[in-house]
């Protein structure tokens, strides 16, 4: 009999408790509440609907048991019907093209935002002082655009291909670059391979390892892949350097090139027509087993290989680039103009084999990184728009939509290491999120779907969103 009486004592204090909770819970006032919404969780792809609950620019609670009705909030976002993920990640972009182009690369700003676009990699350029001005009203809210990351100038060889990047010859010169580069300071070592020596390159990447910066970047074809993953990169930048690796000749191809017999074209035939599948899964177990991420970028890929096939006169995307930005894209598109029927074909081929190998680095577990390498230069490549259309050629390749998403936010979070902040709608984590009309998981066009963005404590309905595009045209 005590027993029992023990035990109703007890049930009745848990509810008494519950009571007690529940109407603190009532109690609290949110900055703000979306409710019934269907939270995709980018780990396993399970969709379940839940209220998100979010104050100073946190998500403080998630959960599927309390009656939406019982909470307070500032803000009511009804998101029945909606899906939500976390704000998208472009993880390679670019502001440069010198002073000029200032006020078009701030322009840019605008086009992320539109597209859902919450966070980007400035993957290097010659404007860091104007990218830092624009993080910081970003931060401020004096300016509407995505959270900056950026590796501030390149680093690279004696007259290297862009602008403001930092030249290395010698040791000190290395440790002079990092030293002001930590001084911005940058967010990440981009590492460029238009004159850098393979020697200084590899030191570039084991300085780095040991100031603990992440690395990432293009890789001098004078150096084989196993070397730059032994010294400790964190990302490739392109397929280019990846094909290198799966080559089961490449280091003979790497003395051809030492020898200068050939050049970085040239070895691409010969690369591809080495490559086997016994290198391959070496070098995606290698990659996988080093945590390095590789960024595919298809998009540009694809777009630059038909720039003899495809019209981009008509482009949506060209009325916002103005003229400056335009002219930038001359180089790509005489190259093109001046191309053999051979090159061309070649250039074709290679883009279709991009496909394969990153659908394969994906199938072996390598991490990869949605990025558009959009901005001056790379003809056609628009910010904003073309995030969505790399996540697009991933599942072209049979990438699931699921891995697609993965590759921008979650991803990108993980290779800056921001997962503690970023990267997935989980308590605790700061509110970066798009609620979209469709469900992505089904098809990876509805990303672009987009029914509302919450970035920095904004909220941005598709209004607003359609307001921004349009102030963002170049008159």
């Amino acid at each position: 009999m005590m027993s029992v009486l023990k035990m109703m004592k007890t049930i009745g204090l848990c509810l008494l408790m519950a009571i007690v909770s529940c109407n603190k819970e009532k109690e609290v006032t949110y900055d703000t509440l979306i409710k019934n919404g269907a939270v995709i969780n980018l780990e396993d792809g399970s969709v379940s609907t839940a209220h998100i609950l979010i104050s100073n620019n946190r998500i403080t609670k998630i959960t599927k048991d309390i009656d939406a009705n019982h909470l307070k909030a500032n803000t009511v976002i009804d998101a029945t019907n909606k899906f939500i993920i976390p704000g998208f990640w472009d993880n390679h972009t670019h502001f440069r093209g010198g002073d000029s182009l200032i006020d078009t690369n701030k322009n840019f700003l605008k086009l992320f935002m539109a597209n859902g676009i919450t966070t980007v990699r400035d993957a290097g350029g010659d404007l860091t002082s104007s990218v830092l001005k624009w993080r910081k009203a970003i931060e401020n809210k004096e300016l509407v655009g995505p959270r900056i990351f950026t590796s501030g100038p390149k680093i690279d060889g004696p007259k290297g291909t862009w602008a403001g990047s930092l030249e290395v010859e010698t040791d000190e010169d290395i440790i002079t670059a990092l030293d002001s580069l930590q001084a911005i300071p940058s967010d990440f070592v981009k590492i460029y391979d238009s004159r850098i020596s393979g020697e200084n390159y590899l030191k570039v990447i084991q300085e780095s390892e040991k100031r603990g910066l992440i690395t990432s970047g293009h890789m001098p074809f004078t150096v084989e892949l196993d070397a730059t993953i032994d010294a400790g990169i964190d990302a490739v930048e392109h397929l280019y350097y990846i094909k290198k690796g799966c080559s089961s000749n490449e280091k003979e191809i790497t003395q051809k090139l030492i020898d200068k017999e050939i050049g970085f074209w040239d070895a691409m035939p010969l690369l591809q027509s080495s490559y086997t599948d016994s290198t391959a899964l070496k070098t995606f177990s290698k990659l996988k087993r080093n945590n390095v991420f590789v960024v595919p970028t298809l998009h540009i890929g694809r777009v630059l290989s038909y720039l003899d096939e495809v019209d981009h006169a008509d482009d949506d995307y060209l009325k916002y680039m103005g003229l400056g930005i335009q002219q930038t894209y001359k180089g790509r598109i005489d190259r093109v103009k001046n191309a053999s029927a051979k090159q061309v074909a070649d250039r074709k081929a290679l883009d279709q084999f991009f496909g394969e190998l990153a659908f394969n680095l994906n199938k072996n577990g390598v991490a990869l990184l949605a990025g558009s390498d959009s901005g001056a230069y790379n003809s056609y490549t628009y910010p904003g728009i073309s995030l969505h259309k790399e996540m697009e050629a991933m599942v072209a390749t049979g990438i699931s939509p699921l891995d697609a998403l993965k590759s921008s936010a979650y991803n990108g979070a993980l290779f800056l290491k921001q997962d503690a902040d970023y990267g997935s709608i989980t308590e605790g984590k700061v509110a970066d999120i798009v609620l979209l009309n469709s469900n992505p998981l089904e098809n990876i066009t509805n990303t672009q779907d987009i029914y509302m963005v919450l970035s920095n404590g904004n909220h941005h309905s598709k209004s607003d969103l359609d307001s921004l595009l349009t102030s963002a045209i170049v008159h």
